[in-house]
Order: structure tokens, then sequence, then C-alpha cells
């Protein structure tokens, strides 16, 4: 049954990964990416790591999807185009295409350093078993040092973005935040008081 819901799930990855890059419509483009996220992580569960899985779909298909979709919807794409594109750089593609899957059946499938001979299948675990405090337990006893130097370099792209689009420009105004906050009432509204026979003279 595994190995039918393996299959399963294989091919629907695939066939929406090829719909990806044919379909005409970038939106239904990006649904079918978001259909092959869903595969994908279908089939980490298979594999027992349910934290990716999870993370698959938060990440990807909850954060980055969403914000494909409205950059796609907030564009204004030529399909003809993009046809045009396809059309001329579908030879180059394939040929890159039949290397890679090349690459992976000589290396992968075929190689020696690969398959169910060299290594042994990983052992099943019980129902009460816990991938993500498994993952928890290495990511801060033997690789701490690594993930502490990654977080380090995380931080160091958010200080730099935030930085970036701060910085000052001669001609555009920028908002005082400290400003806005001392005003008062009596700052913001003015209230004047006209004669009647200074309003006679506006009508005239």
């Amino acid at each position: 049954m595994e190995t039918i819901v393996f299959y399963v799930f294989s091919a629907f990855m695939v066939l929406s990964a090829l719909m990806v890059i044919t379909v005409n419509n970038p939106v239904r483009a990006a649904f079918f990416l978001v259909l092959t996220f869903f595969a994908s992580a279908a089939i980490w569960l298979l594999l027992e790591a349910e934290f990716l899985a999870v993370i698959l779909i938060i990440v990807y298909v909850g954060a980055v999807m969403v914000l494909f979709l409205f950059v796609v919807m907030m564009l204004d794409i030529n399909i003809a185009e993009l046809k045009a594109g396809f059309v001329k750089n579908l030879p180059l593609a394939v040929l890159v295409a039949l290397a890679m899957f090349g690459t992976i059946l000589f290396v992968v499938v075929g190689g020696d350093q690969f398959g169910i001979d060299n290594f042994a299948p990983p052992a099943r675990h019980a129902a009460d078993y816990s991938n993500i405090s498994e993952l928890g337990q290495l990511l801060y006893t033997e690789y701490v040092y690594s993930f502490e130097i990654a977080a380090v370099i995380l931080l160091v792209g958010i200080i730099a973005a935030i930085s970036l689009t701060l910085r000052r420009r001669p001609n555009t105004r920028h908002q005082k935040v400290e400003e806005q906050v001392a005003v008062k009432s009596e700052d913001r509204l003015r209230v004047v008081k006209l004669e009647p026979h200074a309003r006679k003279e506006e009508r005239k």
C-alpha cells in the first residue's frame, strides 16, 4: 500500500511540475506549483519526516506562493511573448532536461555508491516517535554552532534589507514619527471666524 501511495503522489508531483512550465496562464502555473509542493509534502510524510512536510506547506505554500500570486497578478504579463520565448528555447530546454535525467540515472539509480544494496533501509519507528524532538535535539547538541552561525547570517541579511529600504534620498519625503506623535490637537486644527460682510464680499 505504501508503494502505491508513493507512486501516486510521485505521478501527481511530476505532472503538476510539467504543467507549471507548459501552462499559458501564470496564475494557473502558480497553482500547479502549489500542487507540486503538496505532493512533495506527502512524500516527506511517507519518509517519516513530518516536520519537513509541515514546513514545506507552511513556508512555501502559505507564504512564498501567496507572494508569487500577488506579484503575478500585479504584473502585466504578455502571454504572446511568453509563448514565443517558450517555443524558441524549447530545444535547449529539452537537451538540458535529458542531460539532467541521464546524470541522475547514471549516478543515483545505476551508480555503485547508491541503492538498497549499499545502504540498508531505515528502521521503522513506533507511533509515538517524534521527528521534531529528534531534529531539535540534533540541532541544539551536535549542530548547535552551525545553527547559531546560520541564525547570525540570516540576522545580517535582515539588517541589510532594512538598511537598504531606510536609506535617505534627497528628493523624497520621509515620515517623521516623533513629530507626528508630539503634535497636539490645537496644532492640527485652526478655527477661523469670518465676519458677515466678509462672507458677502466672497459671494460677490
